[in-house]
């Protein structure tokens, strides 16, 4: 229930088309009421069941409308009237044409409010997408390296869509069918309470047999969606990692592995639809059931002198159960796909409910340029409770070039992610222009850095899309510019389509060195005053590395940069070199005057064979 609710509050700004479902609902279920009861004066009239009414009864008043006989008896004197004028077989045909139009008014009353409900169904699933995506935009980097990106990725697509289909298919139900059942049950006290209250009795045993299914059925769903995210993450992992299946002939234990947590899955979703297709056989029975037993319950009140229901009455009585039951019954299924999408919703409310750790202040200053220095005192970070930066003083000087290196592990990495504030540090003090970073618009901090990374992020797009990323209002020429800068535009220039040509799946169409001259190339049409490279020029081969360290220094010129290397000959100019160690600032200085302390820094350049 806590989950169907929030599932409703995303209906709020649809609320005036829930109010015209509503309403002609309304006139669907009050048309079909009155097509029924035109049915008894048929039955009356072909059985010769009921004595005339030889007088006017008193007319229909507001003071006097609820009163039932007043309304029945004037009913009927309509009736007879119509039987007076036109006779038996005229009138018959009268009334059955007043049916048809009955059903056709409720019909199409019906339509109409489906036709309503239909953007309702689709705007809140499309709303639902929307946040969750949103969320995963803004969520921390630190969130992501606890979850499985294929789960997540089961979370707003499987699950999304186990919501549309299983919570969102029984809207036009809860909307419509709890009325129906209530109008249908008054109906059915004003003909006979004492049948009525009988019937009341017998329905909540059946609403509690259905529920108890119901719950079992959450618990199995919630299992099978969680499966299925295993799945897709170990199909993501297969597809990332094929090359290094196949080299290390590891394809046998990696069907084998996908085999088994898809054969567990097959066992939850085999359970899974035992539980509900247990629905519709159990409330048909449950249903066959109750009408045997109201059956004889009304037969002995009709052979009884002084039942006070006749037969014609109770056939209408027992057509109008007969309508309960299929509302009732279309209850009962969707609370089991209620049941079955709220556990879907639970992993979908997981995410929306995710602790955004880098929060923005509320009167958060903002910084539109970079005057002198970015100042890390006595700075430390950890994940949880795993140390990784450890009281770090450091100046960045505005147009200095500082270099991070020293051993994998040190903390380089997470060193430059607390710049643009990816993470918050967990103790010291970070200073852009002597702000706390804490204080100023995060939108902001990031516009003044750009990255280039060792794993160039590329997306499936145009060359010029990928290189003014962000950006609503392309200037075309900017880009070529920026290109030029990164010594990409040659080979831009040869493809297919140019500048638009599609890149593929992260740039698949592309070399290495060509994705990190585009990934460079992005950054210089960003143009912004700080730039944070990481080990940009690894894994590239000699003619790439030489073209991508020609794109950097056109990068860092004039620029305020801080620079990860492995590969130290690209910082050997830099104005202070940074080498850490455990988490630690273990040295730092010149080239020149950290090569002759025969310390971390000159080991690394002897291995490198570089003096």
């Amino acid at each position: 229930m806590k989950n169907l609710l929030r599932v409703l509050q995303y209906m709020k700004p649809y609320w005036f088309l829930v109010v015209l479902n509503m309403f002609f609902n309304l006139f669907s279920i009050l048309f079909s009421l009155v097509s029924f009861a035109f049915f008894i004066p048929v039955l009356e009239i072909l059985f010769k069941m009921r004595e005339p009414i030889l007088s006017a009864p008193d007319p229909v008043t507001w003071s006097n409308i609820t009163d039932t006989k007043i309304l029945t008896s004037n009913f009927y004197y309509g009736i007879e009237q119509m039987i007076g004028r036109a006779g038996d077989l005229q009138a018959l045909l009268y009334i059955a044409m007043i049916i048809v139009v009955m059903f056709f008014l409720k019909n199409l009353f019906r339509y109409l409010a489906n036709f309503f409900l239909a953007p309702i169904r689709n705007g809140v699933v499309r709303d639902i997408r929307n946040e969750l995506y949103y969320k995963i935009l803004i969520l921390p980097l630190s969130y992501y390296s606890d979850q499985r990106k294929g789960d997540l990725m089961a979370r707003m697509t499987t699950d999304v869509q186990e919501v549309e289909w299983s919570i969102m298919s029984s809207v036009e139900i809860i909307f419509r069918d709890p009325i129906t059942i209530i109008a249908y049950l008054v109906t059915m006290f004003i003909i006979s309470p004492s049948l009525s209250v009988f019937i009341l009795i017998l329905l909540p045993v059946t609403a509690f047999v259905i529920g108890r299914i119901g719950r079992t059925l959450k618990r199995t769903s919630r299992k099978g969606q969680q499966k299925m995210g295993e799945l897709q993450s170990i199909m993501e992992e297969t597809m990332e990692g094929l090359r290094i299946i196949k080299a290390f002939n590891a394809i046998d234990p990696s069907n084998r592995n996908f085999q088994k947590a898809n054969n567990r899955y097959f066992q939850l979703m085999t359970r899974l639809y035992r539980k509900r297709d247990l629905a519709s056989p159990l409330s048909e029975l449950l249903g066959v059931i109750v009408i045997v037993i109201v059956l004889y319950y009304g037969g002995n009140i009709i052979l009884s002198p002084d039942g006070g229901l006749n037969a014609s009455v109770f056939l209408v009585y027992l057509g109008i159960f007969s309508q309960v039951l299929n509302p009732a019954k279309s209850i009962s299924k969707a609370t089991y796909n209620i049941q079955k999408g709220a556990a879907s919703m639970d992993r979908i409310e997981s995410v929306l409910s995710a602790e955004e750790v880098i929060v923005e202040k509320k009167n958060a200053l903002p910084v539109e340029k970079f005057e002198s220095a970015i100042v890390l005192n006595n700075v430390g970070f950890k994940y949880e409770n795993e140390p990784v930066l450890k009281n770090v003083d450091l100046i960045i000087p505005k147009g200095k070039t500082i270099a991070l290196v020293g051993p994998s592990g040190g903390g380089k990495s997470t060193l430059i992610n607390l710049l643009p504030r990816f993470y918050d540090v967990s103790s010291g003090l970070l200073t852009i222009d002597r702000y706390p970073i804490k204080d100023l618009k995060i939108d902001h901090v990031r516009a003044l850095m750009g990255v280039v990374s060792q794993d160039t992020i590329l997306f499936n797009d145009s060359v010029l899309h990928n290189i003014a990323l962000g950006e609503n209002d392309i200037d075309k020429e900017r880009v070529i510019e920026a290109a030029k800068v990164a010594n990409a535009h040659e080979f831009i220039s040869q493809l297919p389509e140019g500048y638009d040509t599609n890149i593929g799946d992260k740039g698949i169409k592309l070399s290495g060195g060509q994705k990190q001259r585009l990934s460079i190339a992005r950054a210089v049409y960003k143009n912004p005053p700080v730039m944070l490279l990481d080990e940009a020029t690894s894994a590239l081969d000699t003619e790439s590395e030489r073209l991508v360290q020609e794109a950097l220094d056109n990068l860092m010129n004039n620029r305020t940069s801080v620079v990860i290397a492995h590969r130290l000959s690209t910082i050997r100019n830099a104005d202070e070199i940074i080498v850490l160690d455990k988490g630690e600032i273990v040295e730092r200085g010149t080239h020149d005057e950290l090569f002759v302390r025969d310390g971390i820094y000159t080991r690394l350049c002897k291995m490198q064979s570089f003096a």
